[in-house]
């Protein structure tokens, strides 16, 4: 049956209390959980910017369920630190963590200093990268000189099974590379119903791996607050590439924002104050997807949890059963 998760949004919530979160997700019911992974936030309105990978141990020492993690080697993390940060999680907490690999954003990545790389760059740098992680997690001294340079790198611990290594894609090109190389890919919902393309690019080019997707939903007693909730926190969030791949600061997408409409957040983010329209999306999508990850965009969580236990995951597992 198909994985229903919760996602952790660390650009929008303090990590402190993001623990508490996930911690309240399994207990409410979620089959797994996953994080994403920001230096910046997408807007000042979110204003948090949590370091993944220390987050990840204390979040998987707490919970017993899965947990992965989005993750762009190549500019901001090395790819041998990669795969020694990700290995020590898989090696820690056997068969319950697992990976994204994704070609970043300027956002995340400009705070090095180097350039920013044109898209074709940036794809076959994350390429790159994948190969050296995966090849580090099967225990080979990795030596490579490319768009990245790695010297004699070795790692002494790693799980017994390489952990999974999937790939983030938002386009149907981006998932038909993923063919080539991931375990499985994770795309979000996107308007028009683009992340079926992206599901059918990677099934056709043959990718055989799951095909997860992460869903942007707002839910609240009214219709009113769910739109506002929706509106204040993702209006900086509805662009598509490159403007979301290339603008740097939260400033940046805050002005760009400036002139983003209801409307378009709607087609983003899921949004109704009804349990009901929300089981009906997401049994929808599951029928799909090996696993969705329901992110509700706004900053207090606990109340979308508490729904999310008494009527809205006990009535998706009953029509997915």
């Amino acid at each position: 049956m198909t994985t229903i998760g919760f996602h952790a949004s660390h650009e929008q919530i303090a990590p402190s209390q993001l623990l508490k979160d996930v911690v309240q997700a399994e207990q409410a019911g979620f089959d797994a959980a996953m994080c994403s992974d920001h230096f910046m936030p997408w807007s000042r309105r979110q204003g948090h910017s949590g370091f993944s990978l220390s987050w990840l141990g204390a979040a998987l020492a707490s919970t017993e369920f899965r947990i992965g993690s989005v993750n762009a080697p190549g500019q901001r993390y090395h790819p041998a630190v990669i795969a020694q940060a990700t290995a020590t999680l898989g090696e820690m907490f056997p068969g319950r963590y697992w990976v994204a690999l994704g070609a970043g954003q300027a956002m995340n990545e400009h705070i090095t200093g180097d350039r920013w790389p044109d898209l074709d760059t940036r794809r076959r740098r994350l390429e790159e990268s994948a190969d050296i992680i995966r090849r580090l997690h099967r225990g080979e001294t990795v030596s490579h000189s490319g768009l990245v340079e790695v010297d004699t790198a070795y790692l002494y611990d790693r799980p017994t099974e390489p952990i999974p290594t999937y790939g983030t894609c938002i386009t149907p090109d981006s998932g038909r590379r993923a063919a080539a190389w991931a375990d499985g890919i994770i795309t979000l919902n996107q308007p028009g119903g683009q992340h079926h393309e992206v599901r059918r690019a990677y099934r056709e080019a043959g990718g055989t791996g799951p095909v997860m997707l992460q869903i942007h939903l707002s839910w609240a007693p009214s219709r009113s607050r769910a739109e506002e909730i929706a509106y204040d926190q993702w209006r900086s969030n509805v662009f598509g590439p490159p403007l979301d791949q290339d603008l740097p600061t939260p400033e940046h997408f805050d002005a760009a924002a400036d002139e983003v409409g209801i409307s378009s957040v709607l087609e983003a983010v899921w949004t109704s104050e009804s349990p009901q329209q929300h089981i009906g999306w997401i049994a929808q999508a599951a029928a799909d997807f090996d696993a969705v990850y329901l992110h509700h965009v706004g900053q207090d969580q606990a109340p979308w949890l508490e729904t999310a236990a008494e009527t809205i995951l006990p009535a998706v597992t009953k029509e997915l059963s």
